[in-house]
Formats: C-alpha cells, structure tokens, sequence
C-alpha cells in the first residue's frame, strides 16, 4: 500500500432515477428541434440587448438629464425662487399686518369689553338660579309631593283589580283550551307522528340505496377505469413530454446563448477590421501629423497674438482707469477747495521728555 499517495475521492451517488426508453427516444429530437426554434429568437433577444443598452448609454441617459435640469428650470425653480423672495415675505408682512389689525384690537376687545359683559352677567345669572332654586325648594318640590303620592294609590288600587282579573282569565284558559290540547297532543298527534317519521324514513332509506348503487354502477366505476386505464397512463406520458421539452428548452437557451455570443464576437471582430482599424490607422498616420502642424504654424501663433492684444487691451483700460481717478480727484478739489490743515488738539499730555514713567513723578498732577 503507497501512504504517499493520496486517498481517492469518495464515489459520488447519482441521484437520478433510471430513464425508461421512451424518455431517451423523446429527448434528442426534441432537443433538436428547440434548439433550431430557439436559436433565432436568442440572437434577436441578444441583439435588443446589446441595441438597448447602446441605446440607454448613448440617448436616453444624456435626454434624461436634460430633461431633468430643464424641468428644474422650468418647474421647480420659479416656485421655489417665488416662495422664498415673494410668498415668504408676503406671507410675513400679513401675518404682522393681521396681529396689528386683528389681534391686538381683539385682545383690548376683550379684555376691556368682553371680560366686564360676561362678569355682570355670571352675577345676573347667579342671582336668578338662587331665585329658581328657593321657588323649586318651596313651591315646586312640596307640589310634585303630594301628585306623586295620590298617583301611588291610584297605581296600587288598579294594581289590584287588574291581578284579579288576570287569575280568573288564567284558570279558565287552562281548563278550557291547554288541558284539552296536550290531551290531543299526547294521545292523537304524537303516535300518528312517529308513525309517519318511521315510514318517510324507510322510504329514504330504500330510494337512498337504489339512487347510491345505480350512481356507483353507472358514474363512478366507468370513471374509474376511465382514469385507471386511460388518462393516469396518458398523464404520465404527457409530463414525460412537458418535462423533456422544459428541460429542452433551458438546454436550447443556453446553447444558443454561446452560438450567439460567439456570432457576436465575430460581427464585433469583423467590425473592427472593416471600420476601426483603418479610422484608428487613418487617425494616427494622417489626422494627427495635421493636426500637429495646425496647431504649430497656427493656433500657437494665434494664441500668442490674442495674449499680446490682451496685454495690450489691459494696460489700455488700466490708463483710462487711472486718468479717470484722477480726474475725479481734480474735480473734487475744484469744488469745495483744498481741504484745511488739521488742527492740534490739546489732549493734556506732556511732549519730549516730559512723558510719564512709572520710577519719577514726571506727571501733570504729581510734577514740582
């Protein structure tokens, strides 16, 4: 036994369960037959791919931003520049216009007016409900009494006869309708019911059983079979088909995904030979070396002129400014007149060597 070799992998199990023949002899024709459909509708799909997303790097994202920025010019920013320089200090100079021509006069309104009303009238009111109150405590309330009690009387007296009336209505109803109806009831109707139950129920039973075995031998058995023998078989060759054409189908895709991509790296290809190359070559042999030239003998030379003429345009302007400045200055000493010189201004402080030191009394206030 070699140690120095390593273990071999375990064996990997496969999962899938054996294939009958009829799903081998389905599957590649099939096959076959998805791909050839398949393949067209994969390189048009690629093609609106590749045309879409050229498309969106190309024109819709540049379109989509001007769009943006012309609907913030046009949209967004008046409203924005009108709310905050128009509708904004508008909407300020009301609010202190209504507090000075609302609020403040409703506040004095009540305060001065409104407030004094409403005491003299809680004191108004005051004085009536201790009014009320005595009249309810001394007139009103004895009266409701005394009604009260004659109507207790009257109620407890008709109390009475009605009680009375009421058993004698009560015995005679019992003797006269309830004592002969459950003597109906317990020795007529119930037999004849019952009677009649245990016949409907025989009857149901009977028809039941014959509508149940005639529904089974008819309906339910040739269904049966039906299903048994024909569609569950049927079934499964149609899932085997389903199954094969789904599988086929995602096999298609991905094949045709690779012939596409293949079809397309060579149209790419043949692209760039045809056009790219001559314009890159065209552009490095012959574009450029012009344009070297040009911007030489021309735009150099040019630049260099409009620099000059620039300088010069400058120092002009700067020479203007200044003969205008002092003009200006001319003009203003020409009206008022030379100002005149500054005059001293006694600020009580000693001059020369007679300023102050903090070692000698060389002050005003301390000095010999």
């Amino acid at each position: 036994m070699d140690l120095d070799k390593p273990p071999a992998p375990p064996r990997r199990l496969d999962a899938r369960q054996p294939e009958g023949c009829l799903t081998v002899a389905i599957r590649l024709p099939v096959r076959i037959v998805v791909l050839v459909l398949v393949l067209p509708v994969r390189m048009a799909w690629d093609a609106l791919v590749v045309c879409g997303r050229f498309l969106r790097d190309t024109v819709l994202r540049p379109v989509g931003r001007a769009l943006l920025w012309a609907g913030w010019a046009l949209l967004v920013w008046p409203w924005v520049t009108l709310w905050r320089h128009v509708l904004v200090p508008v909407g300020k100079a009301l609010g202190v216009l209504g507090h000075v021509l609302l609020v403040v006069p409703l506040r004095w309104l009540y305060a001065r007016v409104l407030t004094p009303v409403g005491h003299a009238l809680a004191r108004v009111a005051r004085a009536a409900g201790a009014g009320l109150a005595w009249l309810y405590a001394r007139v009103l309330a004895p009266v409701g009494r005394a009604v009260a009690r004659s109507l207790e009387v009257a109620g407890r007296l008709l109390a009475a006869a009605g009680t009375g009336l009421w058993a004698g209505a009560a015995w005679l109803a019992r003797h006269l309708v309830v004592v002969p109806a459950r003597v109906l009831y317990t020795w007529v109707l119930a037999p004849a019911g019952r009677a009649l139950a245990w016949l409907a129920a025989a009857v149901v039973t009977g028809v039941g059983a014959a509508l149940y075995w005639t529904a089974r031998v008819l309906l339910v058995l040739p269904a049966l079979a039906l299903w048994r023998w024909v569609l569950a078989p049927a079934g499964r060759v149609l899932a085997v088909v389903a199954r094969e054409v789904g599988e086929a189908l995602g096999h298609a895709w991905r094949v045709a995904g690779r012939i596409s991509r293949a079809a397309g790296r060579g149209v790419a290809t043949l692209f760039r030979w045809i056009f790219v190359e001559p314009l890159r070559w065209v552009y490095r042999t012959v574009l450029t070396p012009v344009g070297h030239v040009v911007r030489d003998l021309v735009l150099r030379p040019a630049a260099r002129a409009a620099r000059a003429v620039g300088r010069t345009a400058r120092q002009a302007l700067d020479g203007a400014r200044e003969t205008l400045r002092q003009a200006r200055a001319d003009f203003r000493r020409l009206l008022p007149g030379e100002p005149g010189p500054p005059t001293a201004v006694d600020r009580r402080e000693p001059t020369g060597r007679e300023t102050r030191t903090l070692g000698s009394s060389t002050t005003a206030l301390t000095k010999d």
